[in-house]
């Protein structure tokens, strides 16, 4: 029958061919399955570290720079940090992929729809800044250790410590609502807009390339996530410096204070070193996971 008959060598070379190369949008692409909740807290502690990591410096450069005081003259200044920043900003990014799935599951359970089944553009985006939202109870007091060590030069915990007992227990969530606003914000661009940007750019045929497409999603969703929670940033940052509250009684009024004093100039100081950090840990994080959506794919394959 015609239907037996074997496709000659060069059209099963074509065809191969097509399939390898098609892009990630089509019906021929790689399988991406969902992670379960081991394996998104694996992907975010890997993306998590390398991300802390490999940024370290400009981590450093936007804190001084909020803050006005002299950037660091060696590199173990610039790296000073990264033990306590890699070991937190982790598990930050695993629980926030971790909340991020079960909050998805839950939502799909909710409309009656299987696991595998894809969430809207705009469900993507809510339930991610969902998960920011509960990230923020670990993320600012993170934040606010990293930021009084990068000032008094002691250990991690030495300056846990310091907080405490000179302060009181309660100074360590000293910034909790803007970090929430920032988390917010942030998770929803990293784990839901960054990915609905790639699949759309690639679909659109703007840049076919997966790892081009990637790239530039990340770049939008991370430029958007940054000017849009720069200046909470800015004031969450100055707020939580200044453990005397003499200048800044809350992170609205450092906002405020800091725009009266400096114009919206003021607001955005840091913001290109906080761009480019954010572009990055859009691309590291996004691409770790994709890699990790993709390889439970193509063990069903």
């Amino acid at each position: 029958k015609l239907g037996t008959l074997p496709l000659p060598e060069s059209v099963q070379i074509r065809i191969s061919f097509r399939r390898m190369a098609a892009p990630s949008g089509s019906s021929s692409s790689t399988v991406r399955l969902p992670l379960s909740d081991v394996e998104n807290l694996g992907a975010g502690a890997l993306g998590g570290t390398l991300e802390a990591f490999l940024q370290m410096p400009l981590i450093t450069y936007k804190i001084c720079v909020q803050e006005g005081r002299p950037t660091p003259t060696n590199i173990a200044g610039w790296y000073r940090g990264v033990v306590v920043a890699s070991s937190t900003i982790a598990p930050i990014t695993a629980f926030q992929m971790g909340v991020n799935g079960a909050i998805e599951r839950s939502w799909l359970s909710y409309k009656g729809l299987k696991q595998n089944d894809k969430l809207t553009d705009g469900e993507s985006i809510a339930v991610a800044a969902g998960a920011g939202v509960v990230s923020a109870l670990l993320y600012s007091p993170v934040d606010l250790v990293i930021i009084q060590q990068q000032k008094m030069g002691l250990s991690a915990v030495s300056t846990t410590s310091a907080i405490m007992s000179q302060y009181g227990t309660n100074t360590i969530m000293r910034g909790l609502m803007s970090t929430v606003v920032r988390e917010a914000i942030y998770t929803a661009g990293y784990l839901g807009l960054s990915p609905v940007l790639t699949k759309n750019i690639q679909e659109r045929g703007i840049v076919k390339n997966e790892f081009g497409a990637s790239f530039v999603g990340a770049c939008m969703a991370g430029t958007l996530s940054a000017l849009a929670t720069h200046p909470v940033d800015t004031a969450k940052t100055c707020y939580q410096a200044d453990l005397t509250g003499k200048t800044y009684s809350s992170a609205t009024s450092a906002m405020f204070t800091v725009y009266r004093e400096k114009g919206i100039g003021g607001l955005y100081n840091g913001a290109a070193a906080r761009t480019a950090r954010l572009c990055g840990a859009f691309f590291i994080i996004g691409l770790v996971r994709d890699q990790a959506m993709q390889y439970k794919g193509s063990l069903t394959e």
